[in-house]
């Protein structure tokens, strides 16, 4: 039997909260680990349970879903870190990516988005709702300015593959796919990973369905 994804989840929302714990309870692939109310009680909670996957409400009182995030990256903890909000303003999308967040989702989500979403960073990649792609970049951009090569990079790289793994797959060097890296972020206008695969999905370099292909 394959090992259950661990899960805390933290809304300050009840009824919202029941919902999404009886929907991970259900779910044979996931364990939820605990439940809080508040950002504090979700950061002791992460801190005490090592969870893979915690999801967290932007605004909750005590400490917000942003700032735990921010904790859990400064303190290297191994815990993905996945927004669950119905906000999904620019400020608060690139202020969850900042902060080292691995997902983005909004609460219209159907269960079986948020189980891909679980999944996806569980195992190190990245997740983005596809609504939220719309509210980040003003600029034109060609997807065409992107080689195919580059294009493979990103992909095998937003599902959490390693240069390393990236390099074997595409039977190149790790230094040629950091150096496709680097060419597609420049193209982009991003700084990291993450900021690439939200612009790549809003100007349609990629689609979500292909992120989600084993």
């Amino acid at each position: 039997m394959a090992e259950k994804t661990t899960v805390v989840l933290a809304d300050d929302h009840p009824l919202t909260r029941a919902g999404i714990a009886e929907f991970i309870k259900r779910e044979q692939s996931l364990q939820l680990m605990g439940e809080a109310d508040d950002g504090l009680k979700a950061w002791k909670l992460i801190q005490d349970l090592s969870p893979d996957v915690a999801l967290l409400d932007i605004r909750m009182p005590g400490l917000d879903g942003v700032s735990v995030a921010q904790r859990v990256k400064t303190a290297g903890l191994k815990t993905a870190t996945v927004m669950l909000t119905s906000y999904d303003a620019q400020q608060y999308v690139m202020a969850s990516l900042r902060a080292g967040a691995r997902g983005f989702v909004l609460k219209t989500v159907t269960p079986r988005e948020l189980t891909s979403a679980i999944a996806t960073v569980a195992r190190g990649g990245l997740y983005l709702d596809p609504e939220v792609a719309s509210v980040v970049g003003e600029r034109d951009f060609d997807p065409a300015q992107l080689s195919p090569r580059e294009r493979e990079v990103l992909v095998l790289a937003a599902k959490g593959l390693s240069s390393k793994e990236v390099a074997a797959k595409l039977f190149i060097s790790e230094r040629t796919v950091q150096t496709h890296l680097a060419s597609i972020y420049d193209k982009l206008g991003s700084r990291n990973k993450t900021e690439a695969l939200l612009l790549s999905l809003k100007y349609g370099v990629v689609t979500m369905e292909e992120l989600l292909e084993d």
